[in-house]
């Protein structure tokens, strides 16, 4: 009954699910382990390309944030004080507008060199056209406000990050290259070296080779955490990107539930389909050739009475083999142990019907919802039923509990590996299922074995 469930999306698990099952296993032959670094990251990191691209950001943030700064006050001051005529209205709102094209920019800055990639927050809901619903919709949009606090709040975040990032970035550089222009003192400036201290009587110069040693090794730990500080403060700057610049969380939130909506829908068109089809194929054909051959029988009982006997006798047979179907159907559909006696027995069914030895522990102190407890039998069964095609295995085991308010499953085997939840396969089908009433699947198939497959159902009683 899983295959008639996972149907459309659990037949491609077995790509995935171990070698020899095709080309889109969890493991790629022509992929070359990549060789380790020899220098530790502390010592790469201030040549690394991305240390680079933050101090950039650091550097482009100050300019920018000027810019940003100025604008958003003074244009939000002349509307604010124009409030009082019709004037500040749209002046306000083509204030805000600015602000929501600057946030596009930054957005585009913190995709480019902080690899950090922030979604546009949601478009202006407009119920009519016009220039007065543009506005009404720009004043309306919390978006909108969001990235005008950004363009305040920015502004001195970024004078600091600045100053910072370029002071350790100087002086680190400047400090650890010191052996090199040292010679620049005595030569043209009139000193024996950098002056660490001077008054009227006396002067201390970095001139001789022990000092100039050591301001080397001073430089080369600016130099060295000089990534790590701007890394530091770049953390600040993608909070802020993500928090004010990206979409709200109930924005967020129904974008992901108009999604769910999507899958479930499909889902319930396809097992619509499904059914349609077993039962026009299945059944139906089973009695539409039963109504044939009763007929025949019918005509031939007073001309040859033994040979009716014997269609009779065939549509006996042909009766109980519908029969079977439709019970098969039907526990496709929602078992009847499931209804009655709960997950323990109906799991214990699933797992006798098992090509392999299957342990079912089910620790559960009540029930769940109906809705919960379908989708937890059916994940469990289309598992099973992957181990019986593709797994290899001698033994598995089924775990259920419950944690606070989270159904746990667990299907363990000892097959062959390799169970690859990518997508096209049987198991981003059965993830999109979960997702769909915010479950989570989570798959731990090393090439050899064994495979973890560990689902997480929301808890409604």
């Amino acid at each position: 009954m899983a295959t008639e469930y996972g149907q459309g999306h659990g037949q491609g698990f077995g790509q995935g699910y171990g070698p020899g099952y095709g080309s889109q296993g969890a493991f790629d032959l022509d992929e070359r382990p990549r060789r380790p670094h020899r220098l530790p990251t502390v010592l790469r990191a201030p040549l690394e390309a991305r240390s680079w691209r933050e101090l950039g950001y650091v550097l482009l943030s100050l300019p920018i944030s000027i810019m940003l700064f100025t604008y958003a006050v003074t244009m939000v001051a002349l509307g604010a004080g124009l409030l009082i005529t019709f004037l500040g209205v749209p002046v306000l709102a083509g204030a805000l507008a600015g602000c929501r094209g600057f946030g596009a920019l930054e957005r585009a800055r913190a995709r480019r060199l902080l690899d950090l990639d922030v979604a546009a927050p949601e478009p202006l809901r407009m119920k009519k056209n016009g220039p007065m619903a543009w506005m009404g919709a720009v004043l309306k949009s919390g978006a909108s406000w969001r990235q005008l606090l950004y363009a305040v709040l920015h502004f001195p975040w970024a004078v600091f990050s600045f100053v910072v990032a370029l002071n350790f970035w100087a002086y680190g550089w400047a400090l650890l290259t010191y052996p090199l222009w040292f010679w620049l003192f005595p030569m043209y400036g009139g000193g024996g070296g950098l002056q660490l201290y001077g008054d009227e009587h006396h002067r201390i110069y970095l001139d001789n080779p022990f000092e100039i040693t050591v301001t080397a090794l001073v430089g080369l730990l600016f130099t060295l955490a000089t990534p790590w500080i701007v890394r530091a403060l770049t953390m600040v700057d993608r909070v802020m990107v993500h928090g004010l610049l990206g979409p709200s969380r109930l924005a967020t939130r129904v974008v992901e539930l108009e999604s769910d909506r999507g899958v479930v829908v499909d889902t319930a068109a396809a097992d619509l389909r499904r059914i349609e089809r077993d039962l026009h194929d299945g059944a139906q054909a089973r009695l539409v050739a039963l109504a044939m051959d009763l007929g025949l029988a019918k005509e031939k009982l007073t001309e040859d009475p033994q040979a009716a006997a014997r269609m009779v006798g065939e549509a006996h047979g042909e009766v109980k083999t519908a029969l079977q179907e439709l019970r098969d159907l039907a526990r496709g559909i929602h078992p009847a142990v499931l209804t009655d006696r709960g997950l323990d027995a109906a799991l214990s069914s699933v797992a006798s019907r098992c090509t392999v030895p299957v342990q079912v522990d089910v620790d559960l102190p009540a029930r769940p919802a109906a809705a919960i407890e379908g989708i937890a039998y059916f994940t469990v069964s289309e598992l099973l039923q992957n181990i019986s095609k593709h797994a290899k295995a001698t033994w598995a085991a089924v775990d259920v509990w419950r944690v606070e308010n989270r159904l746990m499953l667990q299907v363990v085997d000892n097959g062959v590996g390799g169970a690859d939840a990518s997508g096209g396969s049987g198991l981003a089908g059965l993830a999109g299922r979960l997702d769909a009433v915010d479950g989570i699947l989570v798959v731990d198939s090393p090439v050899g074995g064994p495979t973890r497959i560990t689902a997480e159902l929301p808890w409604r009683g």
